[in-house]
């Protein structure tokens, strides 16, 4: 029986840190070598993969079929970093970990849920944000380990932990509210007031719009603001109306004061810990921690 060839170890290099770099060029300035044998290496292990691996864009991206590759190569790091950290006797050595949260979560409640942790094992976080309905697209490309999704299907391989609810609701500033929504929030007076969407793939406010109004999204004057905590600054200081989560409005320092817009009317965004089955011992007490500590915090149906 032919057994098929291994992968080589230089030729993986090369693609990863063309990936992780973005270019040719940046990835030889790493490697100390020309771009050329770069490119060379990678050449290499797509004859061998039978298959092209890279996008030859600005910057490089991985192929479908790249992608997996890049899954694999991360999870055989992270198990051979643990596994040299143990055998060396530095098991408490720091060690990076990369992880896609969505912004809201992060600003409210997952670094209080990994803090102990996070300083007890030594673990350095890598964080990428995106939104929680699309951060599961960073664990299927292999560039994070895990994340926090709105998603309750797990990829083949990876497993998916329910960790609670975030409840959303439709909140303004007190002057807000006087100028665009005398009356209330109506829909002739939704489709004039200004709207604060996160990025253009938030679609909290969007949805909000067509379930109680039937507003397309188009209809109203919108701001994109792509940071939770200038988001939450936009909202106070009366630019628009947005959805906030009830633990950061818990959170308002005092003096602070917004209105629920349609309090009887709250938006519940269930949220799961997607992980591979197969963990180095690291980075399963921080899945463990993780889900133990949002369980307490996130609301519970």
């Amino acid at each position: 029986m032919n057994s098929l060839p291994r992968l080589d170890s230089k030729q993986c290099e090369a693609f990863l840190t063309v990936i992780d770099r973005g270019s040719f060029e940046q990835a030889a300035l790493t490697l100390h070598l020309t771009a050329s044998a770069v490119s060379q290496r990678v050449k290499a292990l797509e004859t061998q993969s039978g298959t092209t691996l890279l996008v030859r864009s600005r910057p490089c991206r991985a192929t479908p079929a790249g992608q997996k590759l890049l899954q694999h190569l991360r999870r055989i790091a992270e198990m051979e970093r643990d596994l040299q950290h143990e055998l060396s006797g530095a098991s408490h050595a720091p060690v990076s970990i990369a992880l896609a949260v969505n912004a809201d979560s992060l600003d409210s409640w997952t670094l209080p849920a990994l803090s102990d942790l996070l300083t007890g094992e030594r673990i350095l976080l890598d964080l990428t944000i995106d939104d929680q309905e699309h951060t599961d697209a960073l664990l299927s490309s292999g560039m994070v380990l895990g994340c926090i999704s709105a998603k309750n299907d797990a990829m083949r391989g990876c497993v998916a932990e329910p960790l609670g609810v975030m409840r959303y609701h439709a909140v303004a500033a007190p002057a807000f509210c006087d100028r665009w929504f005398p009356q209330g929030m109506t829909r002739s007076a939704a489709c004039d007031a200004p709207v604060l969407n996160f990025n253009r793939k938030d679609r909290l406010q969007a949805d909000f719009l067509m379930q109680h109004f039937g507003l397309h999204e188009t209809a109203c004057p919108a701001h994109f603001i792509p940071a939770a905590s200038a988001y939450l600054r936009a909202v106070c200081l009366g630019l628009g109306w947005g959805m906030i989560p009830g633990l950061m409005l818990d959170q308002l320092p005092a003096g602070t004061t917004l209105v629920q817009l349609m309090p009887a009317h709250p938006v519940d965004v269930a949220l799961y810990w997607h992980h591979w089955k197969i963990q180095t011992p690291r980075l399963a007490r921080l899945s463990a921690a993780l889900v133990s500590n949002a369980r307490k915090i996130l609301l519970q149906r």
